[in-house]
Protein backbone atom coordinates (compact mmCIF):
# COMPACT_ATOMS: atom_id res chain seq x y z
CA UNK A 1 0.00 0.00 0.00
CA UNK A 2 2.93 2.60 0.91
CA UNK A 3 4.55 1.34 -2.46
CA UNK A 4 0.86 2.01 -4.50
CA UNK A 5 0.90 5.79 -2.90
CA UNK A 6 4.27 6.72 -3.75
CA UNK A 7 3.66 5.22 -7.27
CA UNK A 8 1.02 7.91 -7.50
CA UNK A 9 2.84 10.89 -6.83
CA UNK A 10 5.15 10.27 -9.90
CA UNK A 11 4.68 12.23 -12.79
CA UNK A 12 5.40 11.18 -16.31
CA UNK A 13 9.27 11.25 -15.85
CA UNK A 14 9.47 10.20 -12.55
CA UNK A 15 9.80 12.81 -10.33
CA UNK A 16 7.21 13.30 -7.21
CA UNK A 17 4.88 16.12 -7.52
CA UNK A 18 3.60 17.78 -4.52
CA UNK A 19 -0.17 18.16 -4.10
CA UNK A 20 -1.38 21.84 -3.49
CA UNK A 21 -3.51 21.82 0.10
CA UNK A 22 -7.14 22.14 0.09
CA UNK A 23 -6.60 25.43 2.03
CA UNK A 24 -8.27 28.52 0.57
CA UNK A 25 -6.15 30.79 -1.05
CA UNK A 26 -7.04 34.35 0.16
CA UNK A 27 -7.00 36.75 -2.87
CA UNK A 28 -7.87 40.82 -1.37
CA UNK A 29 -10.04 43.12 -3.43
CA UNK A 30 -9.42 46.67 -3.16
CA UNK A 31 -11.14 49.60 -4.60
CA UNK A 32 -10.14 49.99 -8.50
CA UNK A 33 -11.59 47.76 -11.19
CA UNK A 34 -8.57 46.36 -13.20
CA UNK A 35 -7.61 45.10 -9.51
CA UNK A 36 -10.67 43.15 -8.60
CA UNK A 37 -11.61 41.72 -12.30
CA UNK A 38 -7.73 40.52 -11.87
CA UNK A 39 -8.35 38.56 -8.48
CA UNK A 40 -11.49 36.53 -10.58
CA UNK A 41 -9.39 36.05 -13.09
CA UNK A 42 -6.40 34.79 -10.95
CA UNK A 43 -8.96 33.16 -8.43
CA UNK A 44 -10.73 31.29 -11.94
CA UNK A 45 -7.11 30.12 -12.79
CA UNK A 46 -6.64 28.79 -9.83
CA UNK A 47 -9.87 26.93 -9.22
CA UNK A 48 -9.06 25.63 -13.07
CA UNK A 49 -6.60 23.46 -11.49
CA UNK A 50 -8.75 22.38 -8.58
CA UNK A 51 -7.95 24.84 -5.95
CA UNK A 52 -10.46 26.47 -3.58
CA UNK A 53 -9.94 30.26 -3.34
CA UNK A 54 -11.84 32.76 -1.29
CA UNK A 55 -11.83 36.40 -1.93
CA UNK A 56 -11.70 39.53 1.03
CA UNK A 57 -12.01 43.22 0.95
CA UNK A 58 -8.77 44.42 1.93
CA UNK A 59 -6.91 48.25 2.84
CA UNK A 60 -4.90 48.38 -0.35
CA UNK A 61 -1.70 49.64 1.72
CA UNK A 62 -2.38 47.31 5.28
CA UNK A 63 -2.50 44.21 3.03
CA UNK A 64 1.13 43.89 2.45
CA UNK A 65 1.12 42.95 6.46
CA UNK A 66 -2.05 40.64 6.18
CA UNK A 67 0.31 39.00 2.96
CA UNK A 68 3.43 38.76 5.75
CA UNK A 69 0.85 37.76 8.47
CA UNK A 70 -0.21 34.86 6.14
CA UNK A 71 -4.29 36.63 6.48
CA UNK A 72 -4.14 36.83 2.73
CA UNK A 73 -2.19 34.64 0.50
CA UNK A 74 -1.26 36.93 -2.38
CA UNK A 75 -1.26 40.84 -4.05
CA UNK A 76 -1.49 40.64 -7.64
CA UNK A 77 -1.25 44.36 -8.72
CA UNK A 78 1.66 45.99 -6.31
CA UNK A 79 1.80 49.23 -7.87
CA UNK A 80 5.48 51.04 -7.75
CA UNK A 81 4.28 54.46 -7.07
CA UNK A 82 1.80 54.34 -4.71
CA UNK A 83 2.34 50.72 -2.91
CA UNK A 84 6.42 50.04 -3.00
CA UNK A 85 7.02 51.21 -0.01
CA UNK A 86 3.94 48.85 1.96
CA UNK A 87 5.62 46.11 0.04
CA UNK A 88 9.21 46.19 0.80
CA UNK A 89 8.94 47.54 4.46
CA UNK A 90 6.64 44.15 4.74
CA UNK A 91 9.18 42.11 2.59
CA UNK A 92 12.20 43.08 5.14
CA UNK A 93 9.93 42.29 7.91
CA UNK A 94 9.92 38.41 6.75
CA UNK A 95 6.73 36.56 5.56
CA UNK A 96 6.57 38.39 2.14
CA UNK A 97 8.10 37.50 -1.30
CA UNK A 98 8.15 39.02 -4.37
CA UNK A 99 6.61 37.01 -6.91
CA UNK A 100 7.27 38.58 -9.97
CA UNK A 101 6.53 41.43 -12.17
CA UNK A 102 4.17 42.06 -14.78
CA UNK A 103 5.00 43.06 -18.34
CA UNK A 104 3.01 46.08 -17.96
CA UNK A 105 4.70 49.29 -16.58
CA UNK A 106 3.06 52.03 -14.75
CA UNK A 107 2.06 54.95 -14.64
CA UNK A 108 -0.36 57.08 -11.50
CA UNK A 109 -0.50 60.19 -11.94
CA UNK A 110 -3.00 63.51 -12.11
CA UNK A 111 -3.96 64.24 -16.03
CA UNK A 112 -7.28 65.38 -17.76
CA UNK A 113 -9.39 63.67 -20.67
CA UNK A 114 -7.28 64.58 -23.62
CA UNK A 115 -10.78 66.46 -25.08
CA UNK A 116 -9.71 68.83 -22.56
CA UNK A 117 -6.08 69.43 -24.37
CA UNK A 118 -7.92 69.75 -27.73
CA UNK A 119 -10.71 72.11 -26.80
CA UNK A 120 -8.34 74.75 -25.24
CA UNK A 121 -9.49 74.75 -21.80
CA UNK A 122 -5.57 74.68 -20.51
CA UNK A 123 -3.35 76.54 -23.21
CA UNK A 124 0.29 74.71 -23.01
CA UNK A 125 -0.87 71.32 -21.67
CA UNK A 126 0.43 68.27 -20.82
CA UNK A 127 3.43 70.80 -19.55
CA UNK A 128 2.49 71.48 -15.69
CA UNK A 129 3.27 74.92 -15.76
CA UNK A 130 -0.09 75.97 -18.23
CA UNK A 131 -1.60 75.12 -14.64
CA UNK A 132 -0.65 78.35 -13.85
CA UNK A 133 -3.22 80.56 -16.40
CA UNK A 134 -5.74 78.62 -16.89
CA UNK A 135 -7.40 77.40 -13.06
CA UNK A 136 -11.08 79.53 -14.06
CA UNK A 137 -11.64 76.53 -16.47
CA UNK A 138 -11.44 73.90 -14.25
CA UNK A 139 -13.23 75.10 -10.93
CA UNK A 140 -16.43 73.16 -8.94
CA UNK A 141 -18.92 74.30 -6.37
CA UNK A 142 -16.57 72.76 -3.89
CA UNK A 143 -13.59 74.28 -4.75
CA UNK A 144 -13.73 78.18 -3.24
CA UNK A 145 -13.12 79.58 -6.70
CA UNK A 146 -10.00 77.66 -6.97
CA UNK A 147 -9.34 74.71 -10.05
CA UNK A 148 -9.71 72.01 -8.21
CA UNK A 149 -7.51 68.54 -8.85
CA UNK A 150 -10.02 65.29 -8.01
CA UNK A 151 -7.79 62.84 -6.47
CA UNK A 152 -8.02 59.28 -5.17
CA UNK A 153 -8.93 58.26 -2.00
CA UNK A 154 -6.72 59.74 0.52
CA UNK A 155 -5.59 56.22 1.82
CA UNK A 156 -3.75 55.98 -1.84
CA UNK A 157 -1.22 58.81 -1.35
CA UNK A 158 -2.06 60.75 1.73
CA UNK A 159 -0.70 64.24 1.38
CA UNK A 160 1.41 63.39 -1.91
CA UNK A 161 -1.09 66.11 -4.62
CA UNK A 162 -1.06 68.68 -1.78
CA UNK A 163 1.90 69.10 -1.09
CA UNK A 164 2.91 69.15 -4.47
CA UNK A 165 0.63 72.16 -5.38
CA UNK A 166 2.03 73.98 -2.78
CA UNK A 167 5.84 73.21 -3.86
CA UNK A 168 5.06 74.06 -7.65
CA UNK A 169 3.67 77.70 -6.48
CA UNK A 170 0.54 76.48 -7.71
CA UNK A 171 -1.97 76.14 -4.07
CA UNK A 172 -2.92 79.90 -4.44
CA UNK A 173 -4.99 78.85 -7.72
CA UNK A 174 -5.68 75.05 -7.49
CA UNK A 175 -6.82 72.78 -4.38
CA UNK A 176 -7.20 68.59 -4.14
CA UNK A 177 -10.15 67.18 -3.05
CA UNK A 178 -10.14 63.32 -2.40
CA UNK A 179 -12.63 60.88 -4.30
CA UNK A 180 -13.93 58.24 -2.06
CA UNK A 181 -13.30 55.30 -4.73
CA UNK A 182 -12.37 54.96 -8.40
CA UNK A 183 -15.77 54.89 -9.33
CA UNK A 184 -15.91 58.76 -8.66
CA UNK A 185 -13.01 59.46 -10.55
CA UNK A 186 -14.90 57.93 -13.49
CA UNK A 187 -18.43 59.48 -12.73
CA UNK A 188 -16.44 63.35 -12.61
CA UNK A 189 -15.04 62.39 -16.33
CA UNK A 190 -18.35 61.84 -17.58
CA UNK A 191 -19.84 64.76 -15.60
CA UNK A 192 -17.45 67.03 -17.04
CA UNK A 193 -17.62 66.10 -20.60
CA UNK A 194 -21.30 66.56 -20.65
CA UNK A 195 -21.24 70.01 -18.27
CA UNK A 196 -17.81 71.37 -20.94
CA UNK A 197 -15.82 72.28 -17.86
CA UNK A 198 -12.72 71.19 -17.29
CA UNK A 199 -11.25 68.33 -15.37
CA UNK A 200 -7.71 67.47 -13.69
CA UNK A 201 -8.30 64.22 -11.96
CA UNK A 202 -6.06 60.91 -10.71
CA UNK A 203 -5.36 58.55 -12.89
CA UNK A 204 -3.14 55.24 -14.14
CA UNK A 205 -2.31 53.21 -17.02
CA UNK A 206 -2.84 50.75 -17.79
CA UNK A 207 -6.60 51.61 -17.12
CA UNK A 208 -9.30 51.43 -19.52
CA UNK A 209 -8.96 55.20 -20.33
CA UNK A 210 -5.98 54.45 -22.40
CA UNK A 211 -8.49 53.87 -25.37
CA UNK A 212 -10.80 56.39 -24.33
CA UNK A 213 -7.96 59.23 -24.60
CA UNK A 214 -6.38 60.45 -21.54
CA UNK A 215 -3.68 62.75 -21.02
CA UNK A 216 -1.40 63.08 -17.88
CA UNK A 217 0.30 66.08 -16.82
CA UNK A 218 4.02 66.70 -17.39
CA UNK A 219 5.41 67.63 -13.78
CA UNK A 220 9.19 68.08 -13.23
CA UNK A 221 10.17 64.50 -13.12
CA UNK A 222 10.27 62.19 -10.70
CA UNK A 223 14.15 61.88 -8.86
CA UNK A 224 14.98 59.30 -6.30
CA UNK A 225 14.94 61.52 -3.02
CA UNK A 226 12.58 64.24 -4.50
CA UNK A 227 9.50 63.44 -2.25
CA UNK A 228 9.60 65.15 0.85
CA UNK A 229 9.10 61.54 2.71
CA UNK A 230 12.72 60.70 0.87
CA UNK A 231 14.38 64.36 2.00
CA UNK A 232 12.74 66.46 -1.69
CA UNK A 233 10.62 69.34 -1.67
CA UNK A 234 7.68 67.27 -3.18
CA UNK A 235 7.37 69.60 -6.39
CA UNK A 236 8.13 66.41 -8.59
CA UNK A 237 5.81 64.19 -10.89
CA UNK A 238 5.59 60.03 -10.46
CA UNK A 239 7.76 57.58 -11.71
CA UNK A 240 7.03 55.50 -14.30
CA UNK A 241 7.13 52.04 -12.65
CA UNK A 242 7.14 48.37 -12.73
CA UNK A 243 3.77 46.45 -11.37
CA UNK A 244 4.88 43.32 -9.23
CA UNK A 245 3.28 40.70 -7.64
CA UNK A 246 3.70 39.53 -3.98
CA UNK A 247 2.91 36.27 -1.91
CA UNK A 248 2.92 34.57 1.63
CA UNK A 249 6.08 33.37 1.87
CA UNK A 250 4.38 29.72 2.69
CA UNK A 251 2.56 29.98 -0.63
CA UNK A 252 5.46 28.32 -2.68
CA UNK A 253 5.16 24.81 -0.14
CA UNK A 254 1.31 25.02 0.54
CA UNK A 255 -0.17 25.41 -3.25
CA UNK A 256 2.90 24.72 -5.23
CA UNK A 257 1.07 24.62 -8.34
CA UNK A 258 -1.08 27.11 -8.18
CA UNK A 259 2.29 29.13 -7.06
CA UNK A 260 4.27 28.09 -10.07
CA UNK A 261 1.04 29.58 -12.00
CA UNK A 262 1.24 32.79 -10.59
CA UNK A 263 5.08 32.90 -10.56
CA UNK A 264 4.48 33.04 -14.53
CA UNK A 265 1.37 34.90 -15.26
CA UNK A 266 2.64 38.42 -16.29
CA UNK A 267 -0.80 40.51 -18.10
CA UNK A 268 0.19 43.02 -20.36
CA UNK A 269 -0.84 46.79 -20.51
CA UNK A 270 -3.69 46.20 -23.14
CA UNK A 271 -4.60 43.14 -21.16
CA UNK A 272 -4.96 45.32 -18.10
CA UNK A 273 -6.90 47.34 -20.08
CA UNK A 274 -9.22 45.36 -21.02
CA UNK A 275 -10.53 44.10 -17.71
CA UNK A 276 -10.90 47.33 -16.37
CA UNK A 277 -12.93 48.46 -19.64
CA UNK A 278 -15.44 45.43 -18.67
CA UNK A 279 -16.59 47.16 -15.81
CA UNK A 280 -15.95 50.74 -16.75
CA UNK A 281 -17.36 50.90 -20.02
CA UNK A 282 -19.20 47.98 -20.16
CA UNK A 283 -20.79 47.94 -16.66
CA UNK A 284 -20.19 44.26 -15.79
CA UNK A 285 -20.34 43.10 -12.73
CA UNK A 286 -16.40 42.25 -11.62
CA UNK A 287 -17.12 38.73 -11.31
CA UNK A 288 -18.77 37.90 -14.75
CA UNK A 289 -16.36 40.68 -16.26
CA UNK A 290 -13.59 38.23 -14.65
CA UNK A 291 -15.08 34.89 -16.20
CA UNK A 292 -15.67 36.41 -19.71
CA UNK A 293 -11.92 37.68 -19.73
CA UNK A 294 -11.04 34.20 -19.05
CA UNK A 295 -13.02 32.95 -21.52
CA UNK A 296 -11.76 35.01 -24.29
CA UNK A 297 -8.09 34.43 -23.44
CA UNK A 298 -8.01 30.89 -22.83
CA UNK A 299 -4.70 30.93 -24.97
CA UNK A 300 -3.48 33.38 -22.84
CA UNK A 301 -3.73 31.80 -19.54
CA UNK A 302 -4.19 28.07 -19.67
CA UNK A 303 -0.21 27.45 -20.57
CA UNK A 304 0.67 29.12 -17.13
CA UNK A 305 -1.63 26.51 -15.22
CA UNK A 306 0.24 23.81 -16.81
Amino acid sequence: MVLAGCVSLLSATGVAKAKDSTAPIIIPTHNWSSQIVMAHVIGGMFESMGNNVEYVPADSQAVYESIRNGDVTISHEVWQSTFGGSFYNAMSEGGLIDAGTHAATTLEEMGVPTWVIDEGLCPGLPNWEALKDCSANFTTPDSDGKGRWLEGPQSWHGDLMPVRLKALGLADKWVVKFAGGADALWTELASAKKEGRGTVIFNWTPNFTDATGFTFIEFPPYTDGCRVADGGDGSCGSPVGWLKKAANYKFPKTHPAAYKAFSKLSFTTTQIGQMAALVDTDKMDHKDAGAKWLAENKDVWTDWTK
